[in-house]
């Protein structure tokens, strides 16, 4: 039984990834991903972006090795790193995975309590969830004069926009919403499991409390800020490969960022498929043609998914070569 619940986590996740991907691109043009990519698009700013990708990743690192600290934790920054690195590159393979493999990173090279460090794991989740909460607002608040705008001009509703819907896109809609929700589940799930025992809930519960102890809280918000800052340019920047979105403004990639951040959400690598669908239906709202949404959506999540899949292999790489705390020579 437990063999298959390990299968049914593999498979699941990719066979819904890959059923949302086959419907959004069954009729797509193969041809112009090739011009787009050869001729068609401006590379440099997909390369400018890739610093912002990986600083996102090194301030996560940063601000782990913090909230640690007052734990009495002390974690190489540099294993600290590679456990980022290496911890979203495993989520490319089986969603979610990669929180608990960077606690076992830590604990197997620099020695950090496991149960402490998956503490600050969910510690650092709810920190995201705020933050995350919070732009949404502001997006929110921003867009609602464009909204009115958009709804004036073109005569819609917001209930006639709904009707173009087809009755795919509102399955995947409702799917996506559904995954998400028992994703939350299981999670909730594991943890109750992990509390049955007493030391595992004090160690769970001290790395949870940890941000009460942080030294800096100052630093600590700077890094959160920062975070949530270089992942939003990492997207940002990609607009101005493309002719049909480097005109579209800044608000509009927030408007696209936070709906593709709670795509992610859903449980299938690296949001491949709810990604994609929410960011193509963002940019039709804001007059792109729903191919070229769909071209962006692609290449996009294509080239920072195989950033992080190279990040991966490097930090693994680099683990391989590091001597754990303890044996040094």
């Amino acid at each position: 039984m437990k063999s298959w619940r390990s299968i049914l986590k593999i498979i699941l996740p990719l066979a819904i990834g890959g059923l949302i991907l086959w419907w959004m691109y069954r009729g797509f043009d193969w041809a112009t991903l090739q011009r787009a990519l050869t001729s068609e698009m401006d590379w440099t700013w997909m390369w400018l972006s890739f610093p912002f990708g990986i600083l996102a990743q090194v301030f996560r690192a940063l601000r782990w090795r913090q909230v640690l600290r007052p734990l009495g934790e002390h974690p190489r920054l540099h294993t600290s790193i590679n456990a980022i690195f290496l911890s979203y590159a495993s989520s490319l393979a089986i969603p979610r995975v990669g929180e608990v493999l960077r606690c076992g990173v830590l604990k197997r090279y620099d020695g950090v309590n496991f149960s402490r460090g998956l503490g600050t794991v969910v510690t650092e989740r709810v920190v995201d969830m705020v933050m995350i909460a919070l732009l949404s607002v502001l997006v929110f608040v921003l867009q609602i004069p464009v909204f009115i705008e958009f709804f004036e001009q073109t005569g819609l509703s917001l209930g006639g926009f709904l009707s173009r819907f087809t009755t795919t896109g509102w399955f995947v809609t409702i799917l996506s919403g559904l995954l998400i929700v028992g994703m939350g589940a299981y999670l909730l799930r594991r943890y109750e499991l992990m509390m049955r025992t007493r030391s595992v809930l004090k160690e769970l519960a001290e790395g949870l409390l940890s941000i009460r102890k942080v030294d800096g809280v100052g630093r600590f918000l700077f890094y959160s800020v920062a975070i949530w800052a270089c992942y939003f340019l990492h997207f940002y920047l990609t607009f101005y490969c493309f002719s049909y979105t480097r005109e579209l403004g800044l608000t509009v990639a927030m408007v696209a960022f936070v709906v593709g951040t709670f795509a992610v959400l859903v449980p299938t690598p690296n949001g491949a498929g709810p990604w994609h669908f929410a960011v193509k239906t963002v940019l039709m709202l804001y007059g792109v043609a729903g191919d070229d949404g769909a071209l962006f959506a692609l290449i996009v999540h294509t080239v920072q998914t195989l950033l992080v899949a190279v990040l991966g292999v490097y930090s693994l790489l680099a683990l391989l070569a590091t001597t754990p705390k303890g044996n040094n020579p």
